[in-house]
């Protein structure tokens, strides 16, 4: 595999780490080397979900065994969407690959600057207003993205606010998603989250702990 990695182009290694999630900052014998071991990784458990099948063979059964207790994976619900509105995902999403990333006026000289949001220079003299090269480009209405896709979830959803259960009487689960507010308590987020299931409805920042 090494000498596979060597003979590809810099731009075609971090594709490849793009579509494992891995980051593709640094050299080209970075890359190669991360690479290596995420390849090395998925070895090792391939050889250890090969041995656990085996075991599993020849295991029995147990007869008070409760089938309530064994968890099962549920899959997320999609939206139902129009190939108009398909299309503009897609192409939401190949204009979102091509956008700068917006960063704020001396970003890289105060911490608390690199955190904060984009903010639009006023300066006589400031070099990122007068798009010096150097400097981070600035927002532009150039950048916008497809207006019939503007406001959508990656997934596809309308987003609809929710702060208690009665909210999501009103949403209709095949093209439009609940978000929790942030100030819902525990408590009642997770009547929310029950009530959610039972109308099949999907929540976008559901927690695990709830």
């Amino acid at each position: 595999m090494t000498e596979e990695y060597e003979s590809m182009t810099v731009a075609e290694l971090k594709d490849l780490l793009r579509e494992q999630n891995l980051p593709v900052s640094g050299n080209k014998k970075e890359l190669i080397a991360r690479l290596q071991e995420s390849s090395s990784a998925d070895e090792e458990e391939e050889v250890e979900e090969e041995s656990v099948e085996e075991e599993d063979d020849f295991d029995d059964f147990d007869d008070d065994w409760d089938e309530e207790e064994d968890e099962f994976h549920v899959a997320r619900q999609k939206p139902v969407l129009d190939e108009e509105t398909q299309e503009a995902l897609a192409l939401r999403a190949a204009q979102k690959k091509k956008t700068p990333k917006f960063q704020r006026t001396e970003w890289f000289r105060y911490k608390r600057l690199s955190r904060s949001g984009w903010r639009k220079p006023k300066g006589m003299d400031n070099k990122q207003r007068r798009n010096y090269r150097y400097r981070t480009p600035l927002v532009r209405v150039g950048h916008g993205k497809i207006a019939s896709a503007r406001g959508l979830h990656p997934s596809g959803f309308a987003e609809v606010m929710v702060h208690n259960t009665m909210d999501l009487e009103s949403i209709d689960p095949e093209t439009q998603a609940a978000r929790v507010g942030r100030t819902v308590g525990g408590r009642k987020r997770e009547q929310i989250h029950a009530r959610a299931d039972e109308l099949g409805i999907r929540i976008l920042n559901r927690r695990r702990d709830v």
